[in-house]
């Protein structure tokens, strides 16, 4: 699936012109890459405060297209699904390693699989950065059964951390 072009037509891309703050309302959403990572649900160890991320997603996600099903009223639908802002994204050091909001704040340069590099949708999903091919939904899932769910695959790891 290709993406638009109207978002660079010609010129170099938006994201190394403007600032986070400086984009439009459609650039700031084309930022995400639909890798699902950050609707992971995450627990964090009472002993070391270790942020641990689960195979579990929010309620919300469709897994197959790594996409909110209810974009506009999620806020009110998930109680602590996080806003990520201009203003809100140098406190929000949970998002993913590999996140276009994450990487332009801290001034790196977008990875050669993000759909606005790569002009397809799903080149994430191809690189294997997505959450499509092993994620499970939350829905039924006890609270306190969520432990269980913990990822504990090196692979999976390495791509949650961003190391390389």
């Amino acid at each position: 699936m290709q993406l638009d072009d109207t978002l660079t037509e010609g010129k170099a891309p938006f994201w190394r012109e403007k600032t986070l703050s400086e984009m439009s309302q459609e650039e700031w959403e084309s930022l995400c890459d639909g890798c699902g990572q950050c609707c992971l649900v995450k627990l964090q160890d009472e002993d070391t405060d270790e942020l641990l991320h689960t195979r579990l997603t929010c309620k919300l996600l469709d897994i197959g297209t790594c996409r909110c099903v209810d974009y506009e009223n999620r806020h009110e639908r998930v109680s602590d699904c996080a806003i990520v802002s201009p203003t809100t994204i140098e406190h929000l050091d949970w998002l993913p390693h590999s996140c276009a909001y994450r990487l332009l704040a801290e001034g790196r340069e977008l990875y050669w699989w993000h759909p606005l590099v790569s002009g397809d949708r799903d080149s994430v999903h191809q690189a294997g950065i997505s959450v499509r091919d092993w994620a499970t939904s939350e829905e039924g899932v006890p609270e306190g059964k969520m432990v269980r769910f913990i990822v504990k695959d090196p692979k999976l790891k390495q791509i949650l951390s961003g190391e390389e």
